[in-house]
Parts: C-alpha cells; sequence; structure tokens
C-alpha cells in the first residue's frame, strides 16, 4: 500500500503548491528571490478552476525552506549564492523545490535530467534523493555549464550522487538502463516528446515524467498531446513557480 501513500501524497503536494501560486497571483508577494507566477497552465487556465487560477481566492501565502541540519543548510545555502548570482538558475525556486518534494515523496533512487545547465534544478532534486540513497544521472550539452554544474555539485556536496553527461542527450539517454523513478526535462522544446518516446519504457510504473516551460507560447504542442493522449500517462499541470510544469505518472 506504500504507493498509494506516496501517489496520494504527491496530488496533495501538486495541489498545495498550486494553491500557494494562486493565492500569490491574487496579489500575495512572491517569495524572496522568486519571479511572480505565471496565470493558470498551458492556453490560460488554471489547475484549480477557471481562467487563471483558483476559485474563491483566500488569504495569500509563501514559505522559505528551513533546513532539518547542517548538511540540508549546506546545501541551501549554495542555491541562495546561484539564486543571488542570477545567472544559473535554470528554474525558479519553487519549481526546484518541487522537484525536491516530488523525489522525496516518492523514493526515488535513480532520478534523470535532461538539461543540466548550472546545476540548480540538480541540485534541488539532490536533496530529495539523499535520504533515500538516490543517485542523478543529468544530461548538459555545453561543456561551459557542464563543468560550472560540477564546481555547484561539489560545493552543495551532492557530487558523489550525480552523473553528469556530456554530449547530445537525445543520443545518449539510449545508453539508460531502468528503472528510472522520475525524470526531469528541461532543454530543447521540440525535442521533449523524442525524450519521452526514449525514457518512458525506462520508467517503473508508478514513477514520474516531469517537464520544465509548459506554459502557453513555450510548451511544445506535440509534447502537450502526447502526454495528454497516452493512456499509460495521468499527466497534470502545475504553476509552482513562473515556469509552468507538467507532472506526468506512468500507471501500473
Amino acid at each position: 500500500m506504500k504507493w498509494i501513500r506516496n501517489t496520494a501524497f504527491v496530488y496533495l503536494a501538486l495541489g498545495a503548491f498550486t494553491a500557494m501560486a494562486a493565492a500569490q497571483d491574487a496579489g500575495a508577494p512572491p517569495a524572496r528571490g522568486d519571479r511572480p507566477p505565471m496565470r493558470g497552465g498551458p492556453g490560460g487556465r488554471g489547475m484549480m478552476g477557471g481562467p487563471g487560477g483558483a476559485r474563491g481566492g483566500g488569504p495569500g501565502f509563501s514559505a522559505n525552506p528551513v533546513p532539518k541540519d547542517d548538511a540540508e543548510k549546506k546545501v541551501l545555502n549554495v542555491l541562495d549564492e546561484i539564486q543571488r548570482q542570477g545567472r544559473g538558475m535554470s528554474v525558479p525556486r519553487d519549481d526546484g523545490r518541487l522537484l525536491r518534494l516530488l523525489a522525496e515523496s516518492t523514493g526515488a533512487k535513480h532520478a534523470v535530467e535532461i538539461g543540466t545547465f548550472h546545476g540548480y534544478s540538480g541540485i534541488w532534486t539532490c536533496l530529495g534523493l539523499r535520504a533515500g540513497g538516490g543517485k542523478l544521472t543529468t544530461f548538459e550539452i555545453d561543456p561551459r555549464n557542464a563543468e560550472i554544474s560540477r564546481q555547484n555539485f561539489k560545493r552543495a556536496g551532492v557530487d558523489s550522487m550525480v552523473t553528469l553527461i556530456e554530449g547530445d542527450a537525445h543520443v545518449e539517454v539510449a545508453k539508460l538502463k531502468g528503472p528510472i523513478d522520475m525524470v526531469f526535462i528541461d532543454a530543447d522544446k521540440e525535442g521533449y516528446t523524442d525524450y519521452l518516446n526514449k525514457l518512458l519504457p525506462l520508467v517503473r510504473p508508478g514513477g514520474l515524467v516531469v517537464a520544465h516551460n509548459i506554459s502557453a507560447g513555450m510548451a511544445d504542442p506535440k509534447y502537450i498531446e502526447a502526454i495528454n493522449t497516452n493512456p499509460a500517462l495521468e499527466s497534470v499541470f502545475v504553476s509552482a513557480g513562473s515556469g509552468g510544469i507538467s507532472v506526468s505518472m506512468k500507471k501500473r
């Protein structure tokens, strides 16, 4: 029954993140350093009701990460530093926090990331993987970005958890072996469907495929169609930060 509890927790968490984003949309200031969230999901329709977000409004809330121990504090300090620099964030902070939440709540042992950039989203994912001894495999095509990521992973103390593969992920992912518990795609938007087709067979039943920049004007319509019409997937759209995210669970 553990997978039922995990799945229920994921859906509750997704609802909480969406409600928080909608509340900020309604007038509450975003958390320190965050950009204002976009309204709704693809096409401008929010998860919780009509266009623009949640039904009914209500008080606005925001939350900041609170470290559990010194090791987590070290990781969060590195993430804060990357955020202050303003150039190394591939995702808004709350999107990164959602990645951590999904990885940890599902007990992920192996996460795959397409598009490392400077390691910001990967470090958040590692926060969710470390409690269960999980590992991250991340792909980056740009050598300079890969080098910066290695430095950031080492500074955060998660480098031993990470395998960083340089090269074209469309080619390199063919070398992966399953099972994969969670996939995060944040790379060339027109390539999302190809990544999905190549990685979904390796994702375990109950595993997740998470995609970033799933918003009107950014998302590839072919990818939206692929996750919405595949009977093996259950997909929802979330606005945790400002990037727009889809979360697709591979049904059991």
